[in-house]
């Protein structure tokens, strides 16, 4: 896909170096969002807050020399309430564990939804002004916030993934409008509902077909072995996937079937603990390169962020970025 880089004027690096998209919050950020929930201070004072937080992700991305910039989600809980929240059509279910001791509140489709205006384009442009390389868009995918909602409204979960799909296309056609060229489309429930894989392919289409902007979706933790290869089929040209957290084993099915289309390569795994050794992170990138040719390759972690400590996040991004400057030299 570097033609269509190219056209859109983006010139990255050999094993460009990305993140999923959400960063941890600082303590204090935890706190504000907390006491605003309990109206002990004003929205005024919490965005501030959240400005001050993704200034300071910001300001980490320019420092350690990362290729495609997030904006770190410091302004959403929930990946899927937070557009629920957002969009007319839903209303606030009860508290469901997302993993681990994680809960979210799970959205309820009530009633026709819509897009209410630009969710997102505000805080995009705000880090984009900010940031000297490409900042992501970053969007929850329709059929992920269909599956992860409780339907009350619609015939069927086709026709409320679809409808879904229409709001979502609105908020990529803002995103391109105010000059993002990456948007990142997160459909995480796809490698899970692995029987409503055409149905994700349709939503997605209706998203991006004649979108000039480069996609990448975003799909972790499920039974690939049964969505690939057909899973190439989504109109996107970048696919973000957890790869570390299996041991790589997804290299097995490229091996069979060639990945035709660029990959953001997960080499380290969000949901530990443990520092992967820079040694490790560049024996998985030279795995990489034995099933994916060097130009549709970029490299990242595993999924989102946000569940470690902001110095677990750091040493695992510091680590990384030594490995691609090895391999660059």
């Amino acid at each position: 896909m570097k033609a269509k880089l190219k056209q859109l004027g983006l010139d990255l690096p050999f094993l460009p170096v990305t993140t999923v998209g959400s960063f941890p919050k600082p303590d204090y950020l935890i706190k504000a969002r907390t006491d605003y929930s309990k109206n002990l201070i004003s929205k005024e004072k919490l965005r501030e807050l959240e400005k001050q937080a993704t200034n300071e992700w910001l300001s980490y991305q320019t420092e350690v020399g990362i290729d495609i910039f997030v904006d770190g989600e410091m302004y959403r809980g929930d990946m899927v309430a937070f557009f629920a929240e957002n969009m007319p059509g839903f209303d606030k279910g009860g508290l469901v564990r997302s993993y681990g001791n994680r809960f979210y509140y799970k959205p309820i489709i009530v009633g026709k939804v819509s897009w209410p205006g630009p969710m997102t384009v505000d805080w995009w442009k705000y880090s984009q002004a900010k940031s000297s390389k490409p900042v992501k868009g970053m969007l929850t995918g329709p059929y992920t916030i269909m599956d992860w909602s409780f339907n009350e409204h619609y015939d069927s979960r086709r026709m409320a993934a679809l409808a879904l799909a229409d709001c979502i296309r609105e908020e990529v056609t803002a995103l391109i409008q105010a000059g993002c060229k990456i948007i990142q489309i997160d459909e995480p429930a796809i490698s899970v509902r692995t029987d409503e894989l055409d149905l994700a392919i349709e939503t997605m289409h209706k998203v991006t077909d004649n979108q000039n902007a480069y996609f990448i979706t975003h799909i972790c933790y499920g039974t690939f072995e049964k969505i690939y290869p057909k899973m190439l089929e989504i109109p996107v040209d970048n696919f973000d996937l957890k790869m570390s957290n299996s041991d790589l084993n997804m290299l097995e099915y490229f091996k069979r079937y060639p990945f035709t289309k660029d990959i953001s390569f997960g080499v380290v795994d969000v949901h530990t603990h443990k520092i992967e050794a820079i040694e490790t992170i560049k024996s998985r990138i030279k795995q990489a390169l034995e099933y994916i040719p060097p130009d549709q390759l970029w490299i990242g972690p595993d999924c989102g962020l946000k569940t470690r400590t902001i110095e677990e996040t750091k040493a695992k991004i510091d680590n990384i970025m030594v490995a691609v400057k090895a391999f660059r030299k």
